[in-house]
């Protein structure tokens, strides 16, 4: 009985460490699926099957930043992103593609495509990856942001971030008000291609913190002009009339800037102040994380001298 016992006993062992190998490789199997297999988005343009954990994604317009803040692996980027000073580091090793260059974006191999709905060749780009398209615009500022993190399946980490920067604005808001006065109006300017344009309180340049987040106030010529469309252009002439106590000037030093040397624009206000703050404008066109930040001290440094 007992020389029976034994082999039964050692059989009955054997038959534990197996089954406990085999939920282990289940287990192991499952996380690995997590990391490596699909997830669902829900697209303006219906249901996309995205990697849950990309590492080679191609950004076709202005979203480079947001999915660098989420510290995912770009292997291409617009040419916009690729000559912003402020992403030479991070971006030193990703190619600089566009949408009608389906040869180079097929050789980077790409696992996922994000771009704005206007580019060209969005069926051709899906045959080569997931491509997930967005409405410039359709979102505000800080959702376009949490939409890019729930693509990257990163959904948690946009919003614990948004939820940061916004307390962060707010409260220096609140300083700058004090020290500038609740009615003191602020306009963003910037030049380019011998044009003058004021902006709104949505199209970059800090316009989403200056007025959304700090509730500083614009002029009343830019709200009349600007602020439906979030841009107007206009001539030197008029310039003044469009100048705020305190001017943002989101300047190009390759762009022709001669206004500056008119006695209409040194003459006003803002310039004889000294409240005209200037900002290289290729680091300051995007409201993504990291442009923000980057916007968000400027602003903190400019007006509160911190």
């Amino acid at each position: 009985m007992k020389k029976l016992a034994l082999p039964l006993l050692l059989l009955t062992i054997l038959l534990l460490a197996a089954c406990g190998k085999e939920t282990a490789n289940e287990a192991e199997a499952e996380s690995t699926a997590g990391k490596s297999g699909t997830i669902t988005y829900e697209s303006e343009n219906g249901p996309v099957e995205v990697p849950a954990d990309p590492q080679r994604v191609i950004v076709l317009s202005t979203y480079a930043g947001d999915a660098m803040a989420l510290d995912v692996p770009l292997v291409g980027v617009d040419s916009w992103s690729k000559n912003n000073p402020r992403f030479d580091k991070e971006l030193a090793n990703v190619e600089e593609v566009t949408e009608d260059n389906l040869e180079k974006i097929i050789e980077l191999e790409p696992d996922l495509i994000i771009g704005m709905s206007t580019i060209k060749n969005i069926d051709k780009l899906k045959e080569i990856a997931p491509t997930v398209t967005f409405t410039y615009g359709k979102l505000d500022y800080l959702s376009q942001h949490l939409e890019i993190g729930k693509v990257l399946n990163k959904e948690k980490e946009a919003q614990a971030w948004i939820e940061d920067f916004q307390n962060r604005a707010k409260q220096a808001g609140e300083e700058i008000r004090a020290e500038i006065g609740e009615e003191a109006t602020v306009s963003v300017i910037e030049n380019f291609d011998k044009q003058l344009y004021v902006f709104g309180d949505n199209w970059g340049r800090g316009t989403e913190i200056l007025y959304q987040e700090m509730n500083l106030k614009m002029p009343e010529k830019v709200k009349e002009m600007a602020l439906k469309d979030g841009y107007y252009a206009l001539s030197q002439e008029v310039l003044p009339e469009y100048m705020g106590d305190y001017v943002i000037f989101s300047k190009d030093s390759e762009q022709d800037n001669s206004f500056q040397e008119t006695d209409l624009y040194k003459n006003t206000p803002a310039v004889k102040g000294g409240k005209v703050f200037e900002v290289p404008s290729k680091e300051f066109y995007f409201n993504d994380p990291l442009t923000l930040e980057y916007q968000l001290e400027f602003f903190i440094e400019k007006f509160l001298g911190k």
